[in-house]
């Protein structure tokens, strides 16, 4: 049976029996306070986490954000032991973590974000117009698409995701290599510099991106933006290989977390508190009735059986 996101952070901050700044007490100290509680989180999260998850709870976190698919691979090999990981695709808790449990606990959409140069006016000014596409100026070499790295980070596989079920929707079979280039590939931050800077006119980007930054969009279809479940098998036609083996489909888009330090009280507290926060829906995210979403072998402390 589902409960509200206030009862999942009451039962599992409070599943030790303490809570808020009680749960504190038994914690190691860090420069003459508490250890603070390590986030590993993807960078779509990072200014929802800092700006509301920090106000939101009593213990101090030490957040570490960038894309999903590295921190993933950072966990696996063991160079990160986070105590909450948070990644922008569950896919990874199985493609390349192969935890055993994860909670989906918010979703997405992908669109065009437009900068203030003249490609990024036609870029907006083709998708305004009847008998033309947002990517036309693109295909004419009058605006430049920045992207960031599929390797690496989500988004950028979902960007590729969304131009190769853009090309089958407009049978246009050649869009995704006419509309990219390889020397604008950059990390998910500094691709937000580059749109704010002009020197990239338009990204597809998340929505809770363009909400943070305040960006001019362009909205994709739900056959393209990936936000609708009810798609997923059609999403599915696009894949992309991870290196170093795994492959990953095109899917609704499900932002994932799990709490690997159970024992602790603090991060307890910090992990029901990311899922079950308001401060998602203020940062753009969508946060659908039905989740936190536990899956899989979900320990009992942190959800209902």
């Amino acid at each position: 049976m589902h409960r509200s996101r206030r009862s999942v952070l009451a039962t599992v901050a409070g599943a030790a029996g303490t809570g808020g700044s009680a749960a504190l007490a038994g914690c190691s100290t860090f420069s003459g306070g508490p250890a603070p509680v390590r986030v590993l989180a993807a960078g779509s999260l990072q200014r929802a986490l800092d700006d509301g998850l920090r106000d939101a709870v009593d213990a101090p976190i030490a957040l570490e954000a960038r894309g999903s698919a590295a921190l993933a691979r950072l966990v696996a090999d063991g160079q990160r032991d986070p105590d909450v990981l948070a990644l922008a695709d569950v896919a990874l808790f199985d493609r390349v973590l192969d935890d055993p449990w994860h909670a989906a606990f918010a979703t997405n959409a992908l669109a065009v974000a437009t900068a203030d140069t003249p490609g990024g006016r036609r870029v907006r000014d083709a998708a305004a117009a009847d008998d033309r596409h947002w990517y036309d100026p693109l295909l004419a070499g009058d605006a430049a698409l920045g992207r960031t790295d599929p390797d690496l980070d989500p988004l950028g596989y979902r960007t590729l995701f969304a131009l190769d079920l853009l090309a089958a929707h407009h049978d246009r079979p050649d869009l995704r290599e006419a509309v990219t280039a390889p020397d604008q590939v950059y990390p998910e931050t500094a691709l937000l510099s580059q749109l704010e800077t002009g020197a990239v006119d338009a990204a597809v980007v998340y929505r809770s991106m363009a909400t943070d930054h305040g960006y001019r969009t362009v909205d994709l279809p739900p056959a393209v933006d990936l936000s609708d479940p009810a798609r997923a098998d059609a999403y599915a036609d696009a894949t992309y290989d991870l290196p170093g083996g795994g492959v990953v489909r095109g899917d609704a888009i499900e932002y994932g977390a799990t709490l690997r330090s159970r024992e602790d009280d603090a991060a307890r507290s910090v992990f029901a508190e990311l899922l079950a926060g308001d401060y998602l829906d203020a940062h753009g995210f969508e946060v659908p009735d039905a989740f936190p979403r536990f899956t899989r072998d979900a320990p009992d402390a942190v959800a209902d059986r």
